[in-house]
């Protein structure tokens, strides 16, 4: 079962001019965006609702997913920016060691999902036109299928990376391993690009591939998961009743989506600084148990107040 291991040591972006680089993961989160909208479009003609709400709901939504990750990555992985490179926090540069564009980088997805939940809120309080958990239970599957594309995203990226593995899935990582100033050094090429092909394809550099450990590829075992959340949530929207039970949906989504994060946190290593770690559970599972207790209570307890007239 060796086969299936394998060196991932792609080539991240385009180049296009001086320091700015069109990154590949960009492309993934566009690509999730946009999928997004092509799938809220299908349920709003669908349901027959008028697509004039459609491109407020996709610029809240985006908005909100963005703003949200990226203060949901500072306040819960990387607190220190706040005082270190403060402006990084908001902008797609970094300002310490130097001006660098580094694309929107630090996402959390738990700061994500607060993030749509509050724009949800914000964008029902200007068009009153569904409730907020009808809105909410029908944009969690565009949510789901986003998904999929950011963690493609996160393997080019070689970040959110396993733990060490002697498994059959084992994959090396090898720009996460070496920093550009540190492969550039070891092989003695000033270029980091041709530094890091020559570490996989030039037989000199063995030692140097060979001293880089095989890990989970937990970007792609999220990503796998995460096209069964939408395929289950799209099944019960479009072949079952229950997208008429409100807020069916929006809790199966969150018990599903979050579930599957809390197992897999157990392959991957610590994400920055690990704030909360109590009895061998990471930040990312302690905070993935209160949406998954919120799941819960809006699957099998929770009922509209129209319900109860």
């Amino acid at each position: 079962m060796h086969f299936l291991k394998f060196n991932w040591n792609p080539i991240t972006g385009i180049d296009i001019a001086g320091n700015f680089k069109l990154h590949f993961y960009s492309l993934m989160w566009v690509i999730a965006f946009v999928a997004g909208w092509y799938i809220m479009k299908r349920i709003f003609t669908k349901e027959k609702v008028s697509l004039t709400y459609l491109d407020p709901l996709f610029i809240y939504t985006v908005l909100a997913t963005m703003l949200g990750a990226r203060l949901g990555h500072v306040l819960f992985y990387q607190s220190e920016l706040i005082s270190e490179d403060f402006f990084s926090i908001f902008l797609p540069f970094k300002f310490k060691g130097g001006f660098e564009f580094t694309g929107f980088q630090g996402l959390a997805s738990h700061g994500a999902a607060i993030g749509i939940i509050i724009g949800m809120y914000l964008y029902r309080k200007k068009y009153n036109y569904k409730s907020l958990l009808w809105i909410l239970d029908r944009v969690v599957i565009s949510v789901a299928s986003g998904a999929v594309f950011i963690r493609i995203g996160n393997f080019i990226n070689s970040e959110i990376i396993g733990k060490v593995t002697d498994s059959a899935l084992g994959v090396r990582f090898i720009q996460d391993y070496y920093y550009k100033s540190q492969i550039t050094q070891l092989t003695g090429i000033k270029d980091a690009k041709k530094a890091y092909s020559a570490v996989t394809n030039n037989p000199q550099f063995a030692e140097l591939l060979e001293a880089v450990p095989y890990r989970h590829p937990a970007q792609l075992y999220e990503s796998f998961c995460y096209v069964f959340v939408f395929l289950i949530l799209w099944y019960f929207y479009s072949k079952t009743p229950k997208k008429d039970q409100t807020g069916f949906l929006f809790g199966l989504f969150l018990i599903l989506l979050w579930t599957v994060r809390f197992f897999i946190e157990f392959t991957k290593e610590p994400q920055g600084d690990e704030y909360i770690n109590w009895f061998g559970l990471n930040t990312g599972q302690w905070l993935s148990i209160p949406f998954i207790a919120i799941g819960l209570y809006f699957m099998f307890v929770y009922k509209p107040k129209s319900a109860n007239r």
